[in-house]
């Protein structure tokens, strides 16, 4: 099989040396027996630091709002427990948090969502080439 690199020239994998597999599973999560609290599933420390330091300072209201919302980005989730506590939720709630990309559990329902539209064009892509 030839390929074409960026700069338009063909080259031939050195498949005897190639290191990744082609081979593509999706892992499956075991979850635990015990459904975490739901204050485990975050860390708000860092954002809140620095809420407080934007609260303080002497900007103006429209700033420190839109720095507020951006101070959220900072929030650490930890996808384990994220996980364990959606195999422990309700229906409702584990809709609510496959909208929210907090999990993943539907391919098809991740694609109609949005959430891995780059993830299903590649994989497209690698069925027309190789058909497995």
């Amino acid at each position: 099989m030839k390929q074409i690199n960026i700069f338009g020239q063909e080259f031939a994998p050195d498949q005897e040396n190639n290191k990744y597999s082609t081979k593509i599973e999706a892992p499956i999560y075991e979850p635990k027996n015990a459904k975490p609290h739901i204050f485990e599933l975050y860390d708000k420390d860092k954002s809140q630091r620095l809420i407080r330091e934007i609260e303080n300072s002497n900007i103006p209201n429209e700033e420190k709002i839109f720095l507020i919302e951006a101070s959220k980005r900072h929030i650490v989730f930890n996808y384990e427990k994220i996980a364990d506590y959606y195999a422990h939720s309700n229906k409702e709630m584990q809709n609510l948090m496959e909208k929210s990309a907090l999990v993943i559990i539907d391919f098809e329902k991740a694609i109609q969502l949005g959430y891995v539209r780059l993830c299903d064009e590649i994989r497209n892509q690698y069925m027309e080439e190789y058909g497995e």
